[in-house]
């Protein structure tokens, strides 16, 4: 029986710089980095909330097909991809907070039926999704 979600991946351009951008900038600790066969990286980190669930940050290659790793990377460089959907406490002070670090936004703190909600890019151009929770229910979208 499935018990829970215990990883995620997310495609970054540059591991190092990525693993410090979620530990440095969001507050994500160091689960594992090692080097495997072939040179693979396993690099992951968690939210010390949330310690079951790993983040891998892995750049785009194999055992994607030539084509789809040149597609990934593109997605990357166009701001393309999406990273995680991050709960937060107060979105607006989460944004001021992140914004004073450096993080990049392309959307504000806005009121939406679920809550309110930011977008913002991680350091390879990724969104991430910050959203203040509120109930709701499939009225409040009509």
């Amino acid at each position: 029986m499935i018990t829970n979600i215990s990883i995620t991946s997310v495609f970054v351009k540059d591991v190092d710089a990525s693993k410090a951008f979620y530990i440095d900038v969001l507050g994500f600790e160091e689960h594992t980095d090692v080097t495997l066969g072939d040179g693979y990286r396993w690099c992951t980190v968690k939210h010390p909330n949330q310690p079951e669930l790993e983040v891998h940050l892995t750049i785009p290659g194999p055992p994607y097909s030539p084509g789809m790793v040149t597609e990934m990377n593109r997605a990357l460089d166009d701001g393309g991809m999406f990273a995680l959907g991050l709960r937060v406490d107060d979105c607006q002070k989460t944004y001021d907070e992140l914004r004073a670090k450096g993080v990049a936004f392309i959307q504000t703190p806005e009121e939406r039926p679920y809550g309110v909600e930011a977008v913002a890019r991680d350091n390879s151009g990724n969104w991430m999704v910050l959203v203040e929770p509120r109930a709701f229910n499939p009225a409040d979208f009509a």
